[in-house]
């Protein structure tokens, strides 16, 4: 089985090389792949110790950012390593000052696995969520390097549940210890024979957490929101947007809106302020006007959102009207708001379980949006109800991190690292 993996590897590498000839994206992730190893020798001397993060993408950073911190604190000897699989991770958090060195993940060949392991020598290994490559665990088991995964998430319908998943179980069991978010996937482990699992929860509820303690403010957006209620759309695609314009275009003068697409791209930003019928304006428009005179406001930059969240009465997610997956919506859960989202959700076990709380409410067409939304909007106490709950929801999943942290603190009296 792993020689056909391998083939398919190798089949899959030519692929993607051809297919970069015709797409900007798979570019980056084919000619970025090109640089990892004179990176890691140019970053990482033989005699340094390090400790290695590997991420599918953006989300996933996200979510092991709070143990990235924690482990930076406590192991400030440590070289951090962080590895993306994708461009949207990578070309984003290349310059992150928490790492050391930030390189995309060769593919997983043997040779680039050997190479990878040989030039990190880390001394502990994380992987973020999803992402199990065989040839790099099956290497780091033959070296014995602790390798963890944290946050992870398992469903029913994954290859390690299959009758022909064998390889891939084999490779599952390279990890010293895998750290779970809920039961089920705890569960699923144990049916397959996997015992070293322990159920910390989600460490994005950590990252979300922390981002109340740190300075929200955003002059420009206290500006504009002045004393209306401020409706915050955050990550959203077009089939979001087309969802939301027809209360937009309706909705009382004493409500504002502040929508921060998931891909800047101008066309796109043009195509949605045409149908806008109120008075908008973007981000990169903002200097020298009166912004309160505006109802809608478009975000055309990146990096703002997490803060914008704190000056919402109410936050709509995106991704789930589509299939590009619901964005993350612990971010505006935090800061104790209700939430509203599309109909795509079941693979999102915090947007199941805020829903079932009442936390949050799922909408399948621009109907049902404008009939939550008016009815957050009318009934302050209704809208106030549902903000304490989905604060509620995140203060009480936190403590992932500290579950994680205190293995490894084990491991490391141990000599383990």
């Amino acid at each position: 089985m792993r020689t056909l993996y391998n083939i398919l590897i190798q089949i899959t590498t030519f692929h993607l090389w051809f297919v970069q000839l015709f797409s900007s994206k798979m570019q980056l992730f084919v000619q970025g792949r090109k640089k990892v190893f004179s990176t890691l020798k140019n970053s990482i001397s033989k005699n340094d110790k390090t400790i290695w993060f590997h991420c599918a993408s953006l989300g996933e950073y996200e979510q092991g950012f709070p143990i990235m911190e924690e482990v930076k604190k406590q192991y400030p000897d440590y070289k951090l390593i962080i590895s993306f699989f994708s461009p949207s991770g990578f070309e984003i958090k290349k310059n992150t000052p928490i790492a050391d060195a930030v390189v995309y993940l060769p593919m997983d060949t043997i040779s680039n696995a050997k190479k990878f392991i040989d030039l990190a020598h880390p001394s502990l290994v994380l992987f973020v969520k999803y992402e199990f490559w065989p040839n790099y665990l099956l290497e780091l088991k033959k070296r014995e390097i602790p390798t963890l995964l944290i946050s992870g998430l398992f469903r029913e319908n994954q290859l390690f549940f299959k009758f022909y998943g064998s390889f891939m179980r084999t490779a599952l069991r390279s990890f010293h210890h895998i750290f779970v978010q809920d039961e089920n996937s705890k569960n699923l482990l144990h049916n397959i024979h996997i015992e070293n699992v322990t159920v910390a929860g989600d460490t994005r509820f950590d990252r979300v957490s922390n981002q109340i303690k740190m300075n929200n403010s955003l002059p420009f957006i206290e500006s504009f929101k002045g004393n209306s209620i401020c409706i915050v759309c955050g990550s959203t695609w077009p089939e979001d947007e087309l969802t939301l314009i027809n209360y937009i275009n309706e909705a009382p003068i004493n409500v504002k809106f502040i929508i921060a697409p998931h891909k800047i791209e101008a066309q796109k930003i043009e195509n949605l302020r045409s149908k806008i019928e109120t008075k908008s304006i973007l981000f990169s428009e903002k200097e020298g006007e009166n912004l309160f005179n505006y109802s809608v406001l478009i975000i055309d930059t990146i990096g703002l959102l997490t803060k914008i969240y704190s000056y919402a009465d109410i936050a709509y997610v995106g991704g789930a009207m589509g299939s590009t997956g619901l964005h993350n919506i612990l971010e505006p859960a935090t800061f104790g708001i209700p939430i509203v989202i599309g109909k795509n959700f079941e693979n999102f076990p915090e947007a199941k379980l805020l829903r079932q709380l009442a936390g949050l409410y799922s909408i399948s067409n621009p109907e049902e949006c404008t009939q939550i939304l008016k009815k957050l909007i009318d009934d302050p106490a209704f809208r106030n109800k549902t903000g304490i709950i989905c604060g509620h929801f995140v203060n009480k999943n936190t403590g992932a991190t500290n579950k994680t942290m205190s293995y490894i603190e084990n491991l490391d009296s141990k000599g383990l690292i």
